[in-house]
């Protein structure tokens, strides 16, 4: 893609249908000047890793609000390992302990939001994020 504007999907994985906060986040991007694209709820790593590549994402937003990510995720960063496809992956939700939040940076997610993050800290994260990867 020729354009400087990040470009982020947002998704949730599994069986999790809560989708108000990623709805919050993908407005939030957009409010940004980021382009995104929402993948809504009910979707597989498969599906989220193909729409990646397909959308030319910078990053990947995973919303969490079950503990199925604690294996969905993992299984997301591998497909797109596979798929040759380098993409950062942030994950958020309000389920989201601290060691969970250490487990998932240690299988390979960029960045972790809990309840506690504030819009400048996911905004300013996603730039950061969009740029390491654009100068790799």
């Amino acid at each position: 893609m020729a354009s400087n504007v990040p470009r982020v999907v947002i998704a949730t994985l599994g069986m999790d249908q809560h989708e108000n906060g990623a709805i919050a986040v993908q407005r939030m991007l957009m409010e940004s000047q980021m382009v995104t694209s929402y993948l809504g709820v009910l979707n597989t790593p498969g599906v989220v890793a193909a729409h990646a590549e397909e959308f030319e994402a910078d990053v990947i937003g995973i919303s969490c609000h079950s503990w199925e990510y604690l294996t969905l995720v993992p299984e997301l960063i591998g497909l797109l390992q596979t798929r040759n496809f380098d993409c950062p992956v942030v994950i958020g939700g309000s389920i989201i302990t601290p060691a969970d939040a250490e487990s998932m940076l240690a299988k390979g997610v960029d960045d972790v939001f809990d309840a506690t993050a504030s819009q400048d800290q996911i905004v300013n994260s996603i730039r950061d994020l969009v740029i390491r990867k654009r100068n790799a």
